[in-house]
């Protein structure tokens, strides 16, 4: 155990914001540089180093959370990173983009704040990177076998990096003009530096993963020709089918998908644009659908100079501590303040947009909304709360729906797909093809980046064992498992 009266003598605390004025002027990350690793030995240090950690089933991946609790307690920060690493290939990906379920399910949750888990791995990770001890790990042998995987977020990469290190010639293809998938275009600068992403991909390339960019499977590329070509295949498309708005009005111009605004932003970072195509500039921004990929509109909508934001939630607004009805450990739902939230704008909870109104020539000025309830368990209407706001940019991100079927990449393959539109597999993350395997989003719908890169450790394991009969890879779940929710 770290520290036996840890608990009991250091209170919870979570990494400095810089201040809100500042940072709405870049696209830098929100936290300030170097401002953990000064407190986070004492905040590992809350670590009860329970009989039973809990945090290990909040985790998909298992990670072992005790275990580098305590290595970085005692700034034993090369253990720490090798501890990390068994269960985790990108930890620097999930300590800023996770929402810690792990912490959820922390057993100090019961009776105070949870330890600062995802803080702890970020520091540790960001620490090993500054020391030189994240190196790339080539397999010592080749196995002869050849493997694509079909998009480059997180389970992809995963699966990938995996398949490479068990001696695989394994070739990742993803239709964008980067690598990274949704945390390359999905996820704002400011939450995480593309940085991260770079020096992974090239510590991919060092182990032999070889990248193709602008390449769309199905289209591009057919099924056929793919499959000729290698011994297996992993879909890892993503579920990047978008729910839309069918309500009067959503033709108008101004009105957008997340995923088409979002991308456009960090382009501008990436330096082919100076401004986006897509700006909330001196506009009325409304965001619809309260979950992380609308906060990223918040934010990004405040870097762009909007004159006003406004996120809508159909749901009504949660509670600030848990409920009877989600109890530890569960993953609760609670209101929560993001740093984008921090940053100014209005959160409306408990209204449904019933239709938008454009001008002349064509272009949204306002959204219609109307109050709602549960009645008896259905969504109604409540009468008498129709009003009108200003809207002259409006960004849905309400979710997806499953795979991307329009580009044949599913007809192609002939793929079976479940009763929620996702890609159907066995126990061994295959589908009903032989030699195609599914992995993150595709197979299990919308889902954590935690969730993916176990998803594709998974995976890789599975196409381990049909390439060559056996397999020493570790899966930490099934297709079948979910979260700890109630």
């Amino acid at each position: 155990m770290a520290d036996p009266k840890g608990f009991l003598t250091t209170g919870r605390e979570v990494a400095e914001t810089r201040p809100v004025a500042e940072r709405v002027k870049d696209w830098n990350e929100v936290y300030v540089p170097g401002s953990l690793l000064p407190i986070i030995s004492k905040q590992a240090g809350r670590c009860m180093d329970c009989g039973i950690p809990f945090c290990h089933n909040g985790c998909p991946l298992g990670n072992l959370i005790p275990e580098w609790n305590d290595y970085a307690y005692r700034e034993n920060w090369q253990a720490a990173s090798e501890r990390l690493h068994a269960t985790n290939n990108f930890p620097e990906f999930t300590g800023r983009l996770c929402p810690a379920p792990c912490e959820s399910a922390c057993v100090l949750g019961i009776s105070q704040p949870a330890v600062t888990i995802k803080n702890v791995e970020v520091s540790i990770i960001d620490k090993a990177w500054d020391t030189g001890d994240v190196k790339p790990q080539p397999p010592e042998r080749l196995s002869g076998k050849t493997v694509a995987v079909i998009g480059s977020g997180p389970a992809g990469l995963a699966a990938a990096q995996q398949l490479t290190r068990a001696g695989h010639t394994v070739v990742v293809y993803e239709r964008a003009d980067r690598i990274g998938g949704l945390l390359r275009y999905g996820i704002p600068e400011f939450k995480m530096e593309k940085r991260h992403v770079n020096r992974r991909i090239e510590q991919m390339r060092a182990e032999g993963t070889k990248f193709r960019t602008g390449i769309e499977i199905g289209r591009d590329l057919t099924a056929t020709d793919l499959r000729k070509r290698f011994d297996a295949v992993v879909i890892a498309a993503g579920a990047t089918t978008a729910r839309d708005l069918p309500v009067q009005g959503r033709e108008l111009n101004g009105i957008h998908q997340a995923m088409e605004y979002l991308p456009l932003s960090n382009k501008v970072v990436e330096g082919d644009f100076v401004t986006p195509p897509i700006t909330a500039e001196g506009k009325h921004v409304v965001v619809i659908g309260g979950g992380d990929t609308g906060a990223d509109c918040v934010g990004t909508a405040h870097r762009q100079g909007a004159a006003s934001v406004t996120q809508l939630e159909i749901m009504p607004r949660p509670g600030e501590e848990r409920s009877s009805g989600q109890p530890w450990p569960t993953f609760p739902m609670l209101y929560k303040v993001t740093s984008a939230h921090e940053e100014g704008g209005e959160r409306v909870y408990s209204v449904s947009t019933t239709h938008f109104e454009g001008d002349a020539d064509g272009n949204v000025q306002s959204l219609h909304l109307v109050e709602v309830e549960f009645v008896d368990g259905k969504l109604t209407r409540k009468p008498g709360t129709e009003r009108a706001i200003p809207a002259q940019l409006v960004t849905l991100a309400m979710g997806f729906t499953g795979t991307d079927v329009e580009n044949g990449l599913v007809s192609q393959f002939g793929l079976a797909l479940d009763e929620r539109g996702n890609i159907a597999r066995d126990a061994d993350f295959a589908t009903n093809i032989d030699g195609v395997y599914v992995a993150g989003d595709a197979g299990r719908g919308q889902s954590l980046i935690v969730w993916a890169i176990a998803e594709g450790r998974s995976a890789a394991r599975g196409v381990d064992r049909y390439l060559t009969g056996a397999s020493e890879l570790p899966a930490p779940i099934r297709p079948t498992d979910r979260a700890l929710t109630v």
